[in-house]
């Protein structure tokens, strides 16, 4: 459907057309043929672009040149160049009311179609699975992690223990995660086992990139051991050695997962962990830790 806006540009146009025929005056001002020229340029361009595909005419004007050939007064001539002069300002204006309209209209279709293809790219994209943890050591691809017992139900210490345990100094230093670590080492140490597996449990959980870290993990796990519950010693065994194999207490978590495995009385599982021990870490097995490595292969027949 045509527009109010392009009936009026070019009945605007068609007007200015024939007067300028009848008024010598318009003619004759360069200043106002210039701008003529300008508008009806602008404005086959904006036609082509309302009416696509037309041929590229004015539509019939609304306003004809009189029949007649007698000469108009002067008063006339003026009055015709006054409002064409109007007329020309009006259509300029509108013509730059219509570009500014396009370019916001352009743009603003421009952003709704990036936004689509962003929603499309959103709804196509897959989430893609976690994947499991992929380690190189031999341990950690055929031993699986043991799975923790319940808990079982800790009777309340008594006053005597209680007593004995606030004996257990806790250090007060400028490093309050190794403070909390060398107080679980200290319970651990005079035989407070449940007390240090719940000290340490909580040092591992709040200080997880500590240095101690690697020990934390080792001792808790040496905390259960020595309580009697070799499997959730070496579920603490196997997570330490697998947070990282050169941490400074890697190699004793490997070796006590073979005897947590011993204690199990899963010797296939402690001969493969003993396998991998002396095969990943050979200074270690026959330097700082060989007393504890040979007394483990005494415990088992391995191939």
């Amino acid at each position: 459907m045509i527009s109010r806006a392009s009936r009026a540009a070019a009945a605007g146009l068609a007007f200015m057309a024939v007067a300028g025929a009848s008024v010598p005056a318009l003619a004759q001002d360069s200043g106002t043929e210039s701008r003529l020229r300008k508008v009806e340029s602008e404005v086959r361009a904006l036609q082509r672009k309302v009416f696509p595909g037309g041929d590229g005419r004015f539509f019939e004007p609304e306003i004809t040149a009189p029949q007649t050939g007698t000469a108009r007064p002067a008063t006339t001539s003026t009055t015709a160049v006054t409002d064409i002069l109007i007329r020309l300002d009006a259509l300029e204006a509108r013509i730059a009311s219509l570009t500014a309209q396009t370019e916001e209209n352009t743009n603003a279709i421009a952003g709704l179609a990036a936004r689509l293809d962003a929603f499309e790219t959103q709804e196509a994209t897959v989430a893609p699975a976690s994947l499991p943890v992929q380690t190189s050591t031999a341990a950690s691809r055929t031993i699986p992690t043991p799975t923790p017992t319940p808990a079982p139900t800790v009777a309340k210490p008594s006053a005597e223990r209680l007593a004995a345990v606030s004996q257990i100094a806790k250090p007060q230093t400028d490093d309050a995660a190794d403070d909390e670590y060398s107080y679980g080492f200290r319970l651990w140490s005079a035989g407070f086992f449940p007390e240090a597996q719940q000290q340490l449990t909580m040092f591992v959980e709040k200080y997880p990139s500590h240095s101690r870290a690697t020990y934390g993990r080792n001792l808790l796990g040496r905390a259960y051991l020595d309580d009697g519950k070799p499997n959730e010693a070496a579920t603490w065994f196997l997570k330490n050695y697998k947070a990282d194999g050169n941490a400074a207490r890697a190699a004793d978590s490997l070796l006590y997962l073979a005897e947590s495995m011993i204690a199990l009385k899963d010797e296939r599982r402690a001969c493969i962990a003993l396998a991998e021990f002396s095969d990943t870490y050979p200074a270690i097995a026959s330097g700082r830790l060989s007393g504890e490595y040979q007394a483990a292969l005494k415990k088992v027949k391995c191939n």
